[in-house]
């Protein structure tokens, strides 16, 4: 190829600078830091931008990288939520329970009594259910911790 007098060189024709070449590997240690360039490639395309002379040969060793992905938006930051407060269980209304007990006591005692008129055989089996379920809801659960009556304690524990 003539250059003839007035006339400029094609500027893939031109030789590079070593900051050019630099540049060009810098954006391939770029690429291969995202992904984009597995380390044979990387090393077969910085072997090339580094012994070539002109922008030419400088764009063969850039050429075909794939497109630098795009950046994920940030997800939006929530608030710190209020710590959960655990709260000690109101103490039990021992008056108030016992009162309870005794009108639950009451009435299935008087259903258990109109159910042994209505039927002969199978009243006794029903005032026997619901005498037990009248106990069991007397009784309620026990309280952790409740001290045990010292007569109490003598009928059950030996030693």
């Amino acid at each position: 190829m003539s250059i003839g007098p007035g006339s400029q060189p094609a500027p893939g024709h031109l030789r590079a600078s070593d900051a050019d070449r630099e540049r060009v590997v810098d954006t391939l240690k770029a690429a291969f830091a995202q992904g984009r360039l597995t380390r044979d490639d990387l090393d077969a395309r910085v072997g090339r931008a580094l012994t070539s002379r002109t922008y030419a040969e400088l764009n063969w060793a850039v050429a075909g990288l794939p497109p630098a992905p795009r950046p994920r938006p940030a997800l939006p930051v929530l608030p710190p939520r209020a710590p959960i407060t655990i709260r000690a269980p109101k103490p039990v209304n021992r008056a108030l329970r016992r009162k309870v007990a005794g009108w639950t006591t009451s009435v299935v005692l008087l259903a258990g009594a109109a159910a042994a008129f209505l039927t002969s055989v199978g009243g006794f089996f029903v005032i026997f259910v619901l005498v037990f379920a009248a106990m069991v809801v007397t009784a309620g659960p026990s309280a952790p911790g409740r001290p045990v009556p010292a007569g109490a304690r003598a009928r059950f524990h030996r030693g």
